[in-house]
């Protein structure tokens, strides 16, 4: 488990990505689900964060919600984001989630579609940007489900926890 060090680089990271690149309010870009989400990041072979998403649990419930997946400009199209996804899926069936929800923006739909998420009702706008609602059910990869396991080639992906 990581300490607070990850976490102040992962918002700096999704401060990148959502408020500078794409013009996501800053008062909504973190907020209070940050400190009890299961965080996941991914580094670089300089170690430096390139990618990142949360994971966000019901008490008691078997669907959990992905968000605020966000990849450093220059580390898009290598597989840092589905390498967190993966880790966020492994992370969800450890905790007996059996599906996940998430809110895409529409021009990473078919990043999520290649994961075996499918879209579920019409597009809407969040924070000023095209979305979809996506779904996908977890199998755990011994019952015949997703293999999550990490083939990234020396990429490192860890749970982040926030601080006690």
């Amino acid at each position: 488990m990581a300490g607070p060090f990850d976490r102040a680089e992962l918002a700096r990271l999704r401060t990148r990505v959502f408020v500078e690149e794409q013009g996501v309010p800053a008062e909504i870009e973190q907020d209070a689900a940050d400190d009890t989400a299961v965080h996941v990041v991914s580094r670089d072979g300089a170690g430096r964060v390139v990618a990142t998403g949360r994971l966000l649990l019901g008490a008691g419930s078997t669907t959990a919600g992905i968000g605020r997946m966000a990849v450093d400009a220059a580390a898009r199209g290598r597989g840092y984001g589905a390498v967190v996804l993966g880790e966020l899926h492994r992370q969800a069936l450890l905790r007996g989630v059996t599906e996940v929800e998430l809110h895409a923006q529409v021009s990473a739909q078919r990043f999520y579609e290649r994961a075996g998420y499918a879209a579920v009702g019409d597009e809407y706008e969040e924070a000023g940007i095209p979305h979809v609602t996506m779904r996908r059910r977890l199998v755990p990869a011994h019952a015949g489900g997703v293999d999550v396991t990490d083939r990234s080639g020396g990429v490192e992906t860890r749970p982040v926890r926030p601080a006690e």
